[in-house]
């Protein structure tokens, strides 16, 4: 469990990023939602879920994004207590990695909808089922399957893209034959900016051709080096006022920060990120 003097330190070392970043000079409409995917946290999940929660609720995020979904449970908490605990902290608990298939979709929209969430997202897809251009239309069809029976349970059901999805297949780009290929109104996209950039595509790209599309973001920067790494928002390449300038167009509806390795304390990296997303969101930063 992480104890009294631990989570102090982490509070207050993310009370401290807060203050890092000066206000920039550009400001866009004040966005209310600042998620976070709870999978940038896992470790210390582990060591204590209600905790860590709190620390991320004492920084500033209002959202999260499940990673934790097995056994009809999320991170072992039954739907109802999952929706209490994100409750009492002032998290919304906005969204599940979840679907894997339509087989699953009908008791995942149950759970999801019983713990508050009004997304499910399919967190990507076995590489058995991406052996060719006609693998993914395959994948489109279950997606439209899994989608409609989370529309008649009343939830929205995404994908979640990787890199992998931007490697041509048969002359053909997979994503593009996803978005093709399902119903709008069945699943939308959950675009993972980093992982698009890392791919060799542009979001913008994207938000251009398939406006609308893109309900869901997660937000992580890259490092400019070789290694192409996940650093914190602001820190790196990406270019995200460029970015949330198109969030209309995209679609998009909430965002949340996704870090998936760290280089410095979890706690202080995560309030970074955040503190730079209110500075091109709200034009001011974390007090």
């Amino acid at each position: 469990m992480m104890n009294r003097r631990k989570f102090l330190a982490r509070t207050s070392a993310a009370a401290a990023a807060g203050l890092i970043l000066p206000k920039l000079s550009f400001a866009f409409p004040k966005e209310s939602t600042i998620g976070i995917q709870l999978y940038s946290l896992r470790e210390m999940i582990k060591d204590d879920f209600r905790g860590t929660l709190e620390m991320l609720s004492g920084t500033g995020y209002n959202a999260v994004e499940a990673a934790g979904y097995h056994d009809r449970m999320f991170y072992g908490y039954p739907p109802s207590d999952y929706r209490k605990i994100c409750d009492d902290l002032g998290l919304k608990p906005l969204s599940s990695h979840s679907v894997l298939s339509a087989d699953d979709a009908g008791y995942a929209a149950e759970d999801a909808l019983n713990a508050g969430m009004s997304y499910i997202v399919i967190p990507s897809v076995p590489s058995e089922k991406r052996l060719n251009a006609g693998s993914y239309e395959k994948l489109a069809d279950e997606f439209n399957r899994a989608g409609e029976i989370c529309k008649n349970a009343g939830i929205k059901m995404g994908y979640h893209n990787h890199a992998f999805e931007f490697e041509e297949m048969d002359g053909q780009i997979p994503y593009d034959i996803l978005l093709q290929n399902t119903d709008a109104g069945l699943c939308f996209m959950q675009a993972d900016v980093f992982w698009m950039t890392y791919g060799g595509a542009d979001p913008l790209d994207y938000f251009n051709r398939f406006p609308g599309r893109f309900e869901l973001w997660h937000v992580k920067d890259m490092k400019d080096d070789a290694g192409k790494k996940c650093t914190e928002i602001g820190s790196g390449i990406i270019d995200f006022p460029a970015l949330f300038r198109e969030r209309e167009k995209s679609g998009m509806k909430y965002y949340f920060v996704e870090q998936e390795k760290f280089e410095m304390d979890p706690a202080k990296s995560v309030a970074i990120s955040l503190n730079y997303l209110k500075s091109i969101t709200e034009g001011k930063p974390v007090k």
